[in-house]
């Protein structure tokens, strides 16, 4: 009795020395110990996401993948295997567990091992907060104290909820809701029981054993974890039997996109990481929401593919991109893999193809078999396509920019078997294809706010990440050309002026040579009216017009438009676009003419919001409103009282409307002869008809709501058609990034559809389909639109031969519009008029 006393005191000493010792090391290190309060407001490092207008998921920035959860919304399985693996005790415990320290004791004991480390969850929290994961004995004591701390200040529930989103579970994963993605693509509520037990075992090794790196040692881990649901009741035997038994059908999933618009995505990433910094722009959680709609940019996007394949077939194949085995019969200058001619066998064919980078929609194969007029190529699962003579027929030889081989009659023309090529599908059908050569861009905006509708940069973003709608400054050729006769409207023109369509030839005494300007085609009318000299681009009419107007003159009106000075060349080539712009400055110059004589900002970021869906900034474009601006103007004219009711018409704050920088009148004015650079004029039925540049756009659309212009520079480098529509304005270019590089022209094919292009590119065949195709999606349930003619315009019957008044009804006239003061007095003819003369409500068309 008396040695159990005295074993008794010892403990009991022990005890308070323990607890004196506990307190003492405390004290001495709490010093170092983190504030534990920050875990109430933590915010999780999570991605940067970009979305379209209607929430479709465009692109992710940001080293670490996590995808918050709150504690309600993982399913309680998920939660029973985690328990169940790491700490079955979690909600008896007070953040630390005296069996589970005391197990890990013994083994250490036993073994000299720290094979366990005894951590619940609340210590793994304190560990993954606040320290690192070295073994040593302080960093344990550490951990012990701030568990204890955060089970004193977060319920269980709150501490669980931060462990399931902040462990780190491999190939870039943070946390159960990013795990779900990246492994199995799924959320997490969709997971099966084996998908759940394979998450819940990859904290202990995540990089190491996670499915994808190491799929047995996880199916192992998983197995484990099944056994431990069992073991606590969470799972029947049968559940355990039929999850052990799953096969393991994990892979990597990147992020789910679901809308192409990988030049967009960059543009919202650039503007974050300027604005907020690249750390905070990757880590915030920042959702940023573009004015692009999906559907407007998928309409896009086809238009603009299906317009650079159609440039790329007409100018010929360029062959296979290697051999892989060399058949007696090829003749090809592409690259032979093999040394021998033996054919690969499947396998290695497959093998191969799984090797080759992807080009967009382009689908790696190989021909293994050629007919008469079919062939027949595997690809990279196996399988093998069928081309028919319809997809091989347009394969023409490649022989430069200019010159194209002649049709083939046979497949064998065209293809050999060991051939690696490249297929596209298109309406249905496996086309041959070849990764273009040649660039292209299109954009399309809102004209009365600046919103971008649709956005694409080039080609294969991951071919090249070069933005040609924002970066890239080209030739504007023909596409100047509305802007010149605006500038002209304001110095003396009307759409009736003549101006002598005659050959130029200007002498240069310091280079000793003459400019000598040339139509395309090069024929020459004589004095011509503007409306037709602009609708059907008419290059010395224009040089004509720059000397009548001044080059200073013309300087001063495209700056309006957001041109920039020094990229506008002070001589007469001005007028034939010789000035460099990007697709975005040249849109928003059309987009003038659509809203009426605005000058808008286009922007591409509709809102941009942070953690909770809280909106950090909300875009507040300036606005083309002329409501606003009649009453504003009749503010100044008016008192107070009177001019209220007025305002209450605009629903703008005057910061926010947009500057005018040309009159209602003129803009009306160039709208209309950009329609008859679609529709043309005169009366083809009476002998007077004639076409605009873009007339085939008027035989695709059949709209009369539509304009625009086209534009070409010297030999086709930079092709060019920027329109209108109701409610858009959008440009489409095409060329090659190589600027010595021209977009040349074809012959007739006879494998080709009756309505083929050939001869000369220009930018009504080679930019121009773009726009046509395009705005024919886009357009089918858009109303027409009526054209209302502003104040200040009047009609009158003019004479199309001299553009003087005219009295006659018939083919010889047309109604003409003229600002008001600026229409001509002279009559053709002395005869009275049988119809009034001036009309203020008649329309051309």
């Amino acid at each position: 009795m008396k040695w159990f006393k005295r074993f008794l005191a010892l403990c009991c000493l022990l005890a308070i020395v323990g607890a004196l010792g506990l307190v003492g090391l405390y004290y001495k290190i709490a010093p170092e110990l983190p504030d534990v309060d920050s875990l109430k407001t933590v915010q999780l490092q999570t991605p940067m996401r970009v979305f379209s207008a209607d929430g479709k998921l465009i692109s992710q920035f940001g080293e670490k993948r996590r995808i918050p959860v709150r504690y309600d919304e993982v399913p309680q399985t998920l939660i029973d295997a985690i328990l169940a693996t790491e700490d079955a005790r979690f909600f008896e415990h007070k953040g630390i567990d005296p069996i589970g320290i005391v197990r890990a004791a013994f083994v250490l004991v036993t073994t000299g091992r720290k094979a366990q480390g005894a951590s619940t969850i609340t210590m793994q929290v304190a560990r993954n907060f606040f320290l690192t994961r070295e073994k040593t004995y302080i960093r344990k004591v550490k951990e012990i104290f701030i568990a204890l701390e955060i089970e004193r200040l977060l319920d269980k529930e709150e501490i669980l909820e931060l462990y399931l989103n902040r462990s780190f579970l491999g190939n870039r994963s943070y946390g159960v809701g990013a795990a779900a993605q990246v492994y199995y693509g799924k959320d997490i509520n969709q997971l099966t029981l084996a998908q759940m037990a394979m998450i819940a075992g990859l904290p202990q090794a995540p990089s190491a054993a996670n499915p994808i790196r190491n799929p047995e040692r996880a199916k192992n881990r998983r197995n484990v974890v099944l056994g431990r649901m069992m073991a606590v009741g969470a799972i029947s035997q049968d559940e355990f039997n039929s999850a052990s038994a799953a096969a393991i059908t994990a892979k990597y999933h990147g992020a789910e996109i679901e809308l192409y618009a990988p030049h967009l995505a960059e543009m919202a990433r650039d503007q974050l990481v300027a604005q907020y910094g690249e750390e905070a722009a990757y880590t915030q959680g920042f959702n940023v929401y573009l004015t692009v709609d999906s559907t407007t940019q998928i309409q896009a996007e086809k238009a603009v593919l299906d317009n650079l394949f159609a440039y790329d077939m007409r100018h010929g194949y360029r062959g296979p991109e290697a051999l892989l085995w060399q058949p007696a019969s090829a003749d090809t200058d592409a690259t032979v893999v093999a040394a021998d001619n033996d054919p690969w066998p499947e396998q290695q064919i497959v093998a191969h193809l799984k090797t080759v980078n992807t080009h967009r929609e382009l689908l790696a194969a190989v021909i293994t078999q050629v007919d008469e007029k079919t062939a027949i190529a595997m690809v990279a699962d196996g399988s093998s396509i069928e081309l028919s003579w319809d997809g091989i027929k347009w394969a023409r030889a490649f022989i430069s920019d200019t010159r194209q081989g002649r049709a083939p009659k046979v497949a064998a023309d065209v293809l050999a078997t060991g051939m690696q090529v490249w297929l596209r599908q298109q309406d249905d059908q496996w086309m041959l294809a070849q990764i273009p050569q040649a660039s292209n861009a299109f954009v399309a905006i809102d004209p009365f706010d600046g919103a971008i509708q649709a956005l694409i940069g080039g080609y294969d973003f991951g071919q090249s990440q070069y933005n040609r709608i924002t970066q890239a400054k080209r030739q504007l050729g023909s596409n100047i050309k509305p802007f010149l006769y605006s500038a002209a409207l304001n110095n003396g023109f009307t759409l009736a002026s003549l101006v002598n369509n005659a050959p130029i030839t200007k002498w240069d005494r310091s280079q000793g040579t003459a400019w000598r300007p040339r139509n395309s085609p090069d024929v020459y009318t004589g004095p011509t009216r503007v409306r037709q000299g602009l609708a059907q681009s008419i290059n010395v009419m224009a040089v004509r017009t720059i000397r009548q107007i001044g080059i200073d003159t013309f300087i001063d009106h495209l700056a309006k438009f957001g041109f920039e000075r020094n990229e506008l060349p002070r001589n007469e080539s001005l007028s034939l676009g010789s000035a460099s712009a990007t697709p975005l400055e040249n849109v928003r110059g059309f987009a003038t003419f659509k809203n009426g004589g605005f000058l808008i900002e286009p922007y591409f970021i509709e809102r941009i919001e942070g953690r909770n869906e809280i909106i950090l900034e909300m875009a507040q474009p300036q606005i083309a409103c002329r409501e606003c601006e009649q009453a504003l103007a009749n503010q100044s004219q008016q008192t107070d009282n009177a001019a209220a009711p007025l305002l209450q018409q605009c629903l703008w704050p005057q910061e926010l409307l947009a500057p005018r920088v040309i009159s209602e009148q003129n803009a009306f004015l160039i709208r209309q002869t950009m329609q008859s650079v679609i529709w043309g004029g005169g009366d083809w039925a009476k002998g007077t008809g004639w076409n605009g540049t873009a007339w085939r756009a008027a035989r695709l659309l059949q709209r009369r709501d539509i304009g625009g212009k086209t534009g070409t520079t010297n030999d086709a480098g930079d092709t060019w058609f920027s329109g209108y529509a109701p409610g858009i304005v959008a440009t489409s270019w095409m060329g090659f990034d190589n600027h010595g590089r021209k977009l040349g022209r074809t012959s007739w094919n006879a494998n080709a559809p009756q309505n083929q292009i050939t001869n000369a590119e220009s930018g009504a065949k080679s930019a121009g389909p773009a726009w046509n195709h395009f705005m024919a999606s886009y357009l089918v349930d858009i109303p027409k639109e009526h054209s209302e003619i502003p104040q200040g315009i009047v009609t009158a019957r003019i004479d199309m031969a001299t553009g003087k008044l005219s009295n006659r009804n018939d083919d010889s006239s047309m109604f003409e519009y003229f600002m008001e003061g600026t229409a001509p007095t002279e009559l053709i003819e002395t005869v009275q008029p049988e119809d009034p003369v001036f009309e203020q409500e008649q329309e051309l068309f």
